[in-house]
């Protein structure tokens, strides 16, 4: 049934979603009409940047009360239509089968990774002692996507998590790259992350993919600066130009289309992980979304079909039993290529098939490490629904 625009549920699902268009007047009600009556355990909000986020973070922290909430600025959403643009998203977990608790970074410019361990494992502690009876666990990033933080951050959690898997996104600004901010309650928040801990009846699966294969094309990083995620100079050129010819192309030229359809990869563990150029600065310098530092091979990647092995891979999902939801946080360059490749109808209709729920990132998470052009999320299962990781 549709109500004003609206999707409504007949029935109550496990894991609760709506959307609304972002410059709504009262986006938090509507938002809740959809989502149906609580109490929620958490409510993450995926906001395109149009939105009026003061007036959202106001009316959703008073009406959601009781219920931890978080959320971001998108670079785009997707919702029950697939990939969406100028709207606001919000997923939420029912007290029935989840419990939450959430632990703010407030200035990721001061991280101390001893105290933020120990915070950590204060919050898993208390979680557990509360929710005794949800078997599953997990943990959410969300975590200001300008910050150049994400590594860093990714890996000073990793010792107080422990076994708990993780997943994240970085919060985004469209293609502007200008400001992106953090919701924590009613509070937006800059260079900032909010973790979210949960543990649930449900059973969940952890999931990272990308549809990049290495080429033979490789390129040195000789003069960088780690710190700000800029590179200087590839094999010892200016960087944009030498990236630019390598591909054939000409260096003025250079869209984020084009990084979208070449990305950098550097292998690790066995595995190629991308490391996405952001934008062209205006001397040439190339600024990244992720780590990268002098001495790093980066390795031309190219991409298979984006739309058949989505597809794959969610069915995969499918296995041995149906997903009730999956949130995600899929890479802005996959969007941006679906858009130059005419594929966005149908990766939009592969996401509406399977449920698919988030936002499009500036980067994602995954345990210790912050990667670039996947989609990165979690599958939730009815509960008794065994999964090869139970055993």
């Amino acid at each position: 049934m549709t109500v004003a625009g609206r999707h409504t549920d007949a029935r109550a699902p496990i894991v609760r979603r709506a959307s609304v268009p972002a410059r709504g007047p009262r986006p938090a009600e509507e938002l809740a009409e959809e989502l149906g009556p609580g109490p929620f355990a958490l409510v993450m909000l995926f906001a395109s940047p149009e939105a009026d986020l003061v007036r959202l973070a106001g009316q959703a922290a008073r009406i959601f009360t009781g219920a931890r909430l978080v959320g971001c600025t998108t670079a785009g959403e997707i919702s029950r239509a697939g990939y969406d643009e100028d709207t606001i998203v919000a997923v939420a977990l029912p007290a029935s089968h989840f419990g939450a608790e959430t632990l703010t970074i407030p200035d990721l410019s001061r991280l101390e990774p001893r105290d933020l361990t120990t915070a950590v494992v204060r919050a898993r502690e208390a979680l557990a002692q509360d929710h005794p009876a949800f078997a599953h666990e997990f943990a959410m990033l969300l975590v200001d996507g300008l910050s150049v933080k994400e590594d860093e951050l990714a890996s000073a959690l990793a010792t107080g998590l422990g076994s708990m898997p993780l997943f994240g996104g970085s919060a985004g600004d469209g293609t502007r790259f200008r400001q992106t901010l953090i919701m924590d309650g009613d509070r937006l928040l800059r260079n900032a992350a909010v973790l979210s801990f949960v543990r649930s009846a449900c059973p969940v699966r952890i999931f990272n993919l990308d549809h990049l294969v290495p080429t033979a094309k490789r390129m040195v990083v000789t003069l960088a600066e780690p710190r700000r995620r800029i590179v200087r100079r590839i094999n010892d050129e200016p960087a944009a130009r030498e990236y630019a010819r390598l591909l054939g192309k000409d260096g003025q030229q250079l869209t984020p289309f084009t990084f979208a359809a070449h990305p950098l990869a550097v292998r690790m563990g066995g595995r190629h992980h991308v490391r996405a150029i952001q934008q062209v600065a205006p001397n040439g310098d190339l600024l990244f979304f992720c780590a990268i530092d002098e001495g790093v091979v980066l390795t031309v990647a190219e991409p298979q079909d984006l739309a058949l092995h989505l597809e794959r891979e969610l069915d995969r999902l499918g296995d041995p039993a149906q997903p009730a939801a999956i949130l995600a946080f899929d890479c802005i360059l996959r969007r941006l290529e679906a858009q130059e490749k005419q594929l966005t109808g149908r990766v939009s209709d592969i996401l509406r098939r399977h449920g698919v729920t988030g936002f499009s990132t500036y980067g994602e998470q995954l345990g210790a490490m912050h990667v670039n052009h996947t989609m990165t999320g979690i599958a939730f299962y009815p509960p008794g629904t065994a999964l090869p990781e139970d055993g």
